[in-house]
């Protein structure tokens, strides 16, 4: 046998509580480790094929974005009709949960149209955890991933801080791909190069309007908030990523009220070039964030893809996927301090338009939102991090030239949709942000294109590991990976590979050989969509 130390571990958040509490070692038919919503449905899928399961988190939050404040579904640019199974039963309760309680539904799931479905953070965990109770699911929680011991190409075990763990079957449902590095299998965390896989939406993308100010001071060194002076040849890729940020549940009603968060060691001098711009006669609108109306006069606070100055932190996370405990908590509150200090200057900042402070002061955090964590959102968006290099990698190809495939395990349609990458200084003068890809859909369209995930995609290959399947940092492009990042479709693609857990660890199998007629069998009855639909 062989132990591999894994280096990056997952997110730790200061305010969370002490260890848990169980047996230090334990065992079953299928480990998930990460309870993103991806790792949740993977869970929950593989428990109604009858395998006994053990949901592992390394934190104490359950359901990644779905529970941590992305409360708006981004299922209103997808076909709905293609997003069944877990995917429909988990919105279905949702929308139940307000109807039990004499309340209106904020939406009818059964109408799959585009209209906007959404829910307040704490009705999200309240479902997530009953439909993970329900199917007989073992959560652990606190329980870091240190290394993986393996035999040949088999993971037998998982060492955390706080027990070891095995299983025949694993599923890596982390948003970083922590488990597959640990198992010493193939990734990438990159941006590709146009040429590589023929994709047009790969290398520098810009979109965005050049600011006519510039990005340095006057020692001639980068401003704050800007990320470099040398972009990188335009058909190229590069080791930046999709801008992180977090998405806050926030409020106006005063009665639900409570202030924002005041950041320590505020700095005025870090928004110096939103100063630059707005002097410069730029556009105060593209400075903010976008608010989504929620149930419970809530709002869903969200990174503006289409504003020059949002709630990402443009190039903050590119180190996350490989830093360690520490160093992910460090780049963390990194994160929080730059959105509470943003938020600040919105509110207090002369440079900022009178009427657009009023407007931010009115924010402020719920009272009946994550109290554990001062009310701040518990999850930071990792939009991206480690791909596999698996079996079939998805590129922009399959996604709108060939999207019919003989394994399919789910569909996704969300568009290709990525968010800030770096913010460049031009030594000739300006300022531009790079990375953004504006949503891309069929013409005259509200939603992106419908493709099928195929099995392959969540297979490393076997000589590599042959028990572990990857749903989240699946086998993608950074294109591709800008459509498939979405919890809609992580959510589907969790359900494919958990139902591929249990009959792997049913037939002692290795999950490269599961027979695919029975596997899309077994979808079907836990009532998965595999049929392209023929609307645009």
């Amino acid at each position: 046998m062989v132990t591999l130390v894994l280096l990056s571990l997952s997110l730790p958040i200061h305010s969370f509580a002490g260890p848990a509490t169980g047996t230090p070692t334990d065992s079953a038919d299928v480990i998930v480790y990460g309870s993103t919503p991806s790792g949740v449905c993977a869970a929950i899928a593989a428990a109604r094929e009858g395998a006994s399961v053990l949901l592992i988190e390394p934190t104490n939050h359950i359901g990644g974005l779905n529970t941590g404040g992305l409360s708006f579904s981004d299922s209103n640019q997808m076909h709905r009709k293609t997003l069944m199974g877990l995917f429909d039963e988990w919105h279905t309760r949702v929308a139940k949960d307000y109807t039990d309680r004499g309340l209106k539904a904020p939406f009818d799931p059964a109408l799959k149209n585009q209209a906007a479905w959404t829910y307040e953070p704490h009705v999200a965990m309240r479902v997530t955890k009953q439909m993970l109770d329900e199917a007989g699911v073992k959560v652990l929680t606190e329980r870091y991933l240190q290394s993986v011991t393996k035999d040949g190409p088999r993971i037998t075990s998982l060492v955390t801080k706080n027990g070891t763990f095995s299983a025949k079957v694993f599923v890596d449902g982390t948003y970083e791909g922590d488990l597959m590095a640990a198992a010493g299998v193939d990734w990438r965390a990159d941006r590709e190069g146009r040429e590589e896989f023929g994709e047009s939406l790969a290398g520098k993308q810009y979109p965005k309007k050049k600011m006519e100010i510039s990005g340095f001071d006057d020692q001639g060194n980068l401003l704050p908030l800007v990320t470099t002076a040398d972009g990188g040849p335009d058909a190229t890729g590069d080791k930046n990523l999709m801008t992180y940020s977090f998405r806050l549940c926030l409020t106006q009603n005063p009665n639900n009220k409570v202030p924002m968060i005041e950041p320590d060691n505020y700095d005025p001098a870090r928004f110096e070039i939103i100063r630059r711009y707005l002097k410069s006669g730029g556009d105060p609108n593209m400075i903010g964030f976008d608010p989504y109306p929620l149930p419970g006069q809530k709002f869903d606070g969200n990174n503006s893809i289409n504003r020059q100055f949002s709630l990402g932190l443009i190039g903050g996370g590119n180190a996350w996927h490989e830093a360690d405990e520490a160093g992910r908590k460090a780049i963390w509150e990194a994160h929080k301090q730059y959105t509470l200090e943003f938020i600040h200057f919105l509110k207090n900042d002369p440079a900022i338009p009178k009427h657009l402070r009023d407007r931010y002061a009115k924010w402020g955090f719920c009272k009946d939102e994550f109290p554990e964590y001062d009310h701040f959102s518990p999850a930071l968006y990792v939009r991206e991090a480690r791909r596999l290099k698996g079996l079939h990698v998805i590129s922009q190809k399959d996604i709108i030239d060939e999207p019919q495939k003989d394994d399919a395990i789910a569909i996704s349609s969300f568009p290709i949709d990525s968010h800030d990458c770096q913010r460049i200084a031009l030594k000739d003068g300006g300022v531009i942000n790079e990375g953004t890809i504006y949503p891309v859909k069929p013409k005259g369209t509200p939603r992106g294109y419908a493709y099928h995930v195929p099995y392959r995609s969540i297979l490393p290959r076997p000589e590599q590991c042959d028990n572990l399947l990857v749903p989240t940092a699946l086998s993608s492009t950074h294109v591709a990976m800008s459509s498939l990042r979405i919890e809609g479709a992580w959510m589907v693609i969790g359900q494919g590979a958990g139902v591929a857990a249990a009959l792997a660890a049913k037939e002692g199998t290795r999950v490269q050989e599961v027979p695919y007629p029975k596997l899309k069998e077994r979808l079907l009855a836990q009532g998965q969509a595999l049929e392209l639909p023929l609307e645009k």
